[in-house]
């Protein structure tokens, strides 16, 4: 069977993303390959062996445009009030939390906030299929 070990997305900035991850998911660098052309850093925490692959293009100056085909990346937290308070209070500007209740029964309690690249993060409370 495979094993999901990672997910990439490019950024402009290493240390504004850094910065990010670490403040928002406690993700810190496991390892860097830095190229002529291009640094792969791999980001994670002792919840999961999952790592985002974070890719510096050298040469590039302007924004991604993430286009219409990206989603979200997920990770689930104990407390979600909590860590949503403590978004705010690290300035990070998550949105509202949110009950998913489409037939009337609550499937998920989550809340989204981007990085600085603009990608999507869900962050949801960790129960049921979301562990």
């Amino acid at each position: 069977m495979a094993k999901a070990i990672h997910s990439m997305i490019r950024v402009l900035d290493e240390a504004r993303s850094l910065e990010f991850y670490r403040r928002a998911f406690g993700l810190e660098v496991a390892a860097l390959l830095d190229f002529p052309d291009f640094t792969l850093v791999y980001l994670s925490n002792d919840e999961s062996g999952f790592e985002l692959e974070l890719t510096v293009n050298k040469d590039r100056t302007e924004p991604y445009d993430l286009g219409d085909g990206y989603g979200h990346l997920a990770v689930s937290v104990g407390d979600l009030a909590a860590e949503h308070a403590r978004f705010e209070a690290e300035g990070l500007n998550p949105r509202k939390l949110v009950e998913f209740a489409p037939a009337g029964e609550v499937v998920a309690k989550f809340f989204f906030v981007a990085d600085p690249d603009g990608y999507q993060i869900e962050v949801l409370q960790r129960a049921g299929r979301f562990q």
